[in-house]
């Protein structure tokens, strides 16, 4: 791998991946419909899950697009998609252009199948392993999610803390931007993180309509299936670091990342401090692929920070410009 003070460029950009929550009906279909580049990955992730994941992204059932083992792959697929069509477009590869990756939850699957270090089908596996985990390791109902905005991260912590009783858990499981940090845990602890952050000044809080409680320890049962699941997982080290959900740093050893990949299940995904930190390590500019949800939570934490964002064709082919 490269040293990054070594690459001599004077706009220095990460590529950036989204989470679910992106997906929505005809997610990719244009990037399919121009691109035969597009449309190897996508028959590529079909045969890899032995389903025609494709058709559902495309016609629906949008109840069953949703559910956490189809978003998860559909959505990295959209990802990889725009990101091939690209270096097609532009005639580069991701290591010309990026100097970092990273991805907000299921986006960092995304993130090291982009930089190389996971191929396209054992990507597509991992995380229908991962969505069928975190679906099943907490019954339906017992459960929640819910932003709480106006807030500030440590604030929401010790809410969080509070609303804790020595049978009903909830933590800060995403630190999104500035003043949106989002709880989860068991549903009647979740209720109480609200209340309270209402007496605290939040100016809003709001239940998620999500399936499962990610990213606190309820997910403990989905990080042991992960790290089964990693353990078997044809990862090498990526061609240009990952910025961690878990640490907020640059990583790029294959132990660390297999590690840090498991811990993320029941970790607090750290995306404020990661596109802080990124600006820390230089980067001028963040390009997101396959969606446009990353742009305004770094728009809230960073102002000065460039965006592109790129999630159909036409939007693939003024980024392939703009590099």
């Amino acid at each position: 791998m490269r040293p990054i003070a070594a690459l001599g460029r004077t706009t220095i950009r990460a590529f950036i991946f989204p989470g679910q929550g992106s997906q929505v009906i005809g997610m990719g279909r244009g990037l399919a419909d121009a691109s035969p580049v597009a449309r190897a990955v996508f028959e590529e992730v079909d045969e890899a899950l032995g389903q025609k994941l494709s058709r559902l992204m495309w016609e629906g059932p949008e109840v069953e697009l949703t559910l956490t083992a189809n978003a998860q792959p559909a959505i990295m697929a959209v990802g990889i998609a725009a990101l091939r069509v690209l270096e097609a477009e532009a005639g580069m590869l991701l290591a010309d252009k990026a100097s970092y990756v990273a991805g907000h939850s299921l986006g960092e699957y995304t993130a090291l199948c982009a930089a190389r270090a996971l191929p396209l089908a054992a990507t597509a596996r991992l995380l229908r392993v991962r969505g069928d985990a975190m679906q099943a390791a907490v019954p339906a109902g017992e459960g929640a999610m819910a932003a709480l905005l106006g807030l500030g991260f440590d604030d929401v912590v010790a809410i969080a803390a509070e609303a804790c009783t020595a049978t009903e858990l909830v933590q800060a499981a995403n630190d999104n931007a500035n003043g949106q940090v989002v709880v989860s845990g068991h549903t009647p602890a979740v209720a109480r993180a609200m209340a309270l952050a209402r007496t605290r000044g939040a100016r809003h809080s709001v239940l998620l309509p999500v399936s499962a409680p990610f990213h606190c320890a309820l997910m403990q049962p989905a990080a042991e299936a992960m790290a089964a699941a990693l353990a078997d997982a044809p990862l090498v080290a990526p061609v240009v670091p990952l910025i961690a959900n878990v640490t907020a740093a640059p990583v790029h050893e294959v132990d660390a990342i297999r590690a840090l990949l498991v811990a993320q299940v029941t970790g607090t995904v750290r995306w404020r401090e990661s596109v802080l930190a990124m600006a820390d390590l230089g980067v001028t500019t963040l390009v997101e692929l396959g969606g446009k949800v990353l742009g305004p939570m770094v728009r809230r934490i960073t102002p000065d920070m460039k965006m592109l964002t790129a999630a159909d064709m036409a939007g693939v082919e003024a980024l392939a410009k703009e590099l």
